[in-house]
């Protein structure tokens, strides 16, 4: 998360610089990309830990439902 926030304010000082469009616009890929990392990350972790904890306990529906629910918002 350190490097992405490092990127964000690299990318900020290239907008205040007036730097090249496309280089801008490669880093921003590059943090998208990051971000996404980031996030399937956490994803696979939450799945790994609280959903099959949810299954084991008998709460499972629920939290599949509320994971399809945060795939569908992570994938847009």
């Amino acid at each position: 998360m350190k490097r992405i926030e490092g990127q964000v304010r690299g990318v900020q000082k290239m907008v205040e610089d007036n730097r090249y469009c496309i280089d801008i616009l490669v880093q921003i890929s590059a943090i998208t990309a990051a971000l996404n990392k980031v996030g399937l990350n956490l994803l696979e972790r939450h799945v790994s830990h609280c959903v099959s904890k949810a299954i084991r306990e008998g709460s499972g529906e629920e939290s599949i439902r509320e994971l399809m629910d945060v795939i569908k918002q992570f994938s847009k």
